[in-house]
């Protein structure tokens, strides 16, 4: 993190990408380096990929979490803390291997799979509250009447064969 002092627990380097006048590519003219395109095609999309996650954390963070906690229910919220332990997780796994540090032999790696295990249960639990109930009183009563032979008709059946025998004779 170097001499970075931390706002919103953001090193100060990276604020520097939160300025709506910083601009990598400025940067890089600034410096006079030039780089291959393909290298320049990169940190462009990189470049607009910040700016796509810091809209989103400005939106995120302009609402107190105990009001958006309050407007969610339960499986929701364990949503929401899922993708924002999951999403830390992921930016310090990012930061590890930019600073040289495997992050695959780092503890981060089984907090990450640990918090996709328990994002597959919360979805297993939502899946299951999706799925079609089954409403046993309507199903009791379309077996019955699938089921049910009015008395008139069960006497007619039992022409029905007979009749069917004469003209099997025919």
């Amino acid at each position: 993190m170097g001499r970075g002092i931390l706002q919103r627990g953001i090193p100060h380097e990276w604020n520097r990408a939160r300025s709506p006048h910083y601009s990598i590519m400025s940067e890089m003219a600034v410096a006079g380096e030039e780089y291959p395109t393909e290298i320049q095609d990169y940190l462009l999309a990189f470049e607009r990929s910040v700016a796509s996650v810091d809209e989103m954390l400005k939106t995120m963070m302009s609402v107190s979490r105990s009001e958006l906690l309050q407007k969610l229910d339960p499986l929701e919220q364990a949503k929401l803390d899922l993708v924002s332990a999951y999403t830390l997780n992921s930016m310090f796994w990012v930061y590890l291997a930019t600073q040289g540090i495997n992050p695959k032999e780092h503890p981060v790696k089984q907090e990450l799979e640990r918090i996709r295990t328990y994002m597959n249960r919360v979805k297993e639990i939502a899946d299951r509250k999706k799925a079609a109930k089954l409403d046993k009183g309507a199903a009791s009563r379309f077996v019955r009447s699938a089921l049910y032979e009015p008395k008139a008709q069960h006497k007619s059946t039992k022409k029905t064969p007979g009749l069917a025998k004469k003209k099997k004779h025919q």
